[in-house]
């Protein structure tokens, strides 16, 4: 088998014994990836980074010489007599893989081994930009430096490592010392590595992480973004409010550019946008933008949250139920309906309204689901449960809010996160699945804006599942989509496979799907907007995860400018951020700061 790539004689390079590409499950972080030369990767982003081809400057050494600016670099020691220097890196991914390559007919005695080379110049300045230009010819990766690993004496060589990541590239293009690329989890790395000298690379690696506090370090970049693209040199305090708003505005986009289609199969899309779909925001409503009952209810639950905050600072008790369910009242009555409480809950609202009751644009009808209507109509049973057998998605789309507001309190986990969403989900939907896809969804918002990866979030939000009677459906509809993440590269089909997603664990399930192959948040969106069912729905339900992920950053302006009520939805993201600092409490001084905010949201 000849090599894709020509050696540096410009000659041709056969394979004797050439790997099998084992492409299945590269998106399962407990899998062993093989990627062959020229290979077809089976998705075009991984952990939010994307695959792309990338050619070093002609003068590389030294456009990435000095890279990295750490103070645990240590200077070299004295070389043995004849013992050469090299540098290597060790690319990991946010899951916990790591790439190491097979050299081609087994060079140097390797099977398989971390990317390195021989450096040419010997001022340390060079050093990680060998290592950065040598990993790239092996891997076809680009690579950024983010930690010291350690330095191997070899038999004849002494190699210094670096921790890195991967920013672009594809080891489809590994250069023709590589006949293979593996994606190995740190946990099977031992055993995957034939050297004793790599063995101890990988005990150097354990003991930089465990330094690291157990995850990648991320320093600073002038000017630069990650893969997610977020800055790298904002603090993580930032990134994480711009994950919040980037979840409610990212729902919000979702939501409008789904809204025009929400009831067309993929056939009528198609047809009359063409044949990539919808791609932009169309007519809804009266205008291009217009968001639907999704979001409206997704602001409702954050307010219900953030009253109950106040609520229980001013008066040391508070349920969440009892004023989410308020809060619903509230969205109730800008859909020109009348509210199904007592008369004190009546003078409640009628006299507290708050900030976002005020809002008129949100008193429009945009087509809300039967079930929560017929729902909060209802006098509200003494076990503040719904009465009816519904699994609509109805509960799971409104309820990005609860994992923001419960990553905020140092105190939540994740299990609180998906405990608070199952309970109001239940407010309106009676089935078990209604409710408890709603909490890993909650769960999933949660741990993605602390800082996990989606794939992480996944295994959390599954395991969480398997602890609550009824969950199968759910954990199912999970488990279908990653599984068709990992395998399929037609999208449309995979979703079909999905369902439409009318009820909760099929809405859920697409979101999830498309947050998982994207590329960026564009390519995400579209993806969860254009099949057969309700579409404004898993554009909400994705784009809320996909904002998450990638930050307000990440979203097209195009869309950010045209969206309805997108400076609402922004002021009520940073509430949710900001709210553990409010000035507030029963022996906190009074101050204008909080009377504005107990204005805006009254504790009742």
């Amino acid at each position: 088998m000849l090599h894709t790539k020509k050696n540096e004689q410009g000659e041709d390079v056969f394979i004797h014994n050439p790997h099998e590409p084992n492409l299945d499950r590269f998106l399962d972080a407990d899998a062993i990836i093989t990627v062959t030369p020229g290979a077809k990767l089976p998705v075009d982003a991984l952990n939010g980074v994307r695959f792309a081809p990338w050619e070093p400057p002609a003068d590389g050494k030294d456009q990435l010489a000095g890279q990295l600016d750490i103070e645990d670099e240590p200077a070299l020691t004295a070389l043995k007599p004849g013992q050469k220097f090299a540098t290597g890196l060790v690319i990991m991914e946010p899951d916990g893989r790591v790439w190491v390559v097979s050299p081609t007919n087994g060079y140097g005695g390797y099977q398989n081994t971390f990317p390195k080379g021989r450096v040419d110049h010997k001022q340390p300045r060079w050093y990680q930009s060998n290592a950065i230009l040598e990993a790239w010819e092996e891997t076809g990766l680009k690579a950024r430096i983010v930690g010291f690993v350690g330095d191997v004496d070899r038999s004849v060589t002494r190699t210094r490592y670096y921790l890195a990541i991967r920013e672009s590239g594809t080891p489809a293009d590994m250069g023709w010392e590589s006949q293979a690329v593996h994606l190995v989890p740190l946990s099977k790395l031992r055993q995957f590595l034939d050297s004793k000298f790599d063995h101890q690379v990988v005990d150097l690696v354990e003991r930089a992480l465990a330094a690291y506090g157990g995850k990648l370090p991320d320093p600073g970049r002038e000017g630069g973004e990650d893969g997610s693209g977020r800055r790298r040199n904002e603090p993580r305090e930032h990134q994480m409010q711009e994950a919040f708003i980037g979840c409610l505005l990212g729902g919000a986009v979702g939501d409008a550019l789904g809204a025009p289609v929400e009831f067309l199969s993929r056939e009528q899309i198609l047809r009359q946008f063409g044949p990539a779909g919808i791609t932009d925001y169309a007519p809804a409503y009266g205008a291009a933008g217009c968001i639907t009952d999704d979001t409206q209810m997704t602001l409702f639950t954050a307010e219900g949250l953030l009253r109950t905050w106040v609520r229980g600072r001013m008066r040391g008790l508070a349920s969440y139920e009892d004023v989410t369910w308020y809060a619903y009242q509230r969205w109730l009555l800008t859909q020109g309906e009348g509210p199904s409480v007592d008369s004190q809950g009546e003078h409640w609202l009628i006299q507290y309204p708050g900030w976002l009751y005020l809002q008129r644009p949100l008193h429009a009808r945009r087509a809300p689901g039967n079930t929560c209507l017929q729902a909060l109509r209802t006098r509200r049973s003494p076990d503040g449960k719904a009465g009816n057998n519904s699994k609509g998605c109805g509960g799971v789309m409104r309820v990005a809010p609860v994992g923001l507001y419960c990553a905020r309190q140092p105190s939540a986990d994740a299990s609180a996160s998906f405990e608070l969403a199952v309970k109001l989900a239940a407010l309106t939907h009676g089935h078990p699945t209604g409710q408890l896809a709603a909490g890993a969804f909650a769960l999933l918002i949660f741990e993605v804006v602390r800082g996990a990866t989606l794939s992480d979030a996944l295994r959390s939000a599954e395991s969480e599942l398997q602890r609550h009677p009824g969950h199968e459906e759910t954990l199912r509809a999970l488990q279908q989509a990653r599984r068709l993440a990992c395998q399929s590269c037609d999208h449309p089909q995979a979703i079909a496979e999905l369902g439409s997603g009318w009820v909760a664990e099929e809405a859920l399930a697409i979101a999830v799907y498309c947050a998982l192959v994207a590329s960026d948040f564009s390519h995400g969106v579209t993806l969860a907007v254009n099949h057969d069912g309700d579409s404004d729905s898993t554009g909400a339900l994705a784009g809320n995860l996909l904002g998450a992920m990638y930050g307000a950053a990440a979203i097209p302006q195009r869309w950010l400018a045209a969206l309805e009520l997108r400076d609402v939805i922004e002021e009520v993201a940073q509430d949710l951020f900001q709210y553990p600092d409010w000035p507030l409490g029963e022996y906190v001084p009074t101050t204008l700061r909080g009377l504005h905010i107990m204005a805006k949201y009254p504790g009742c």
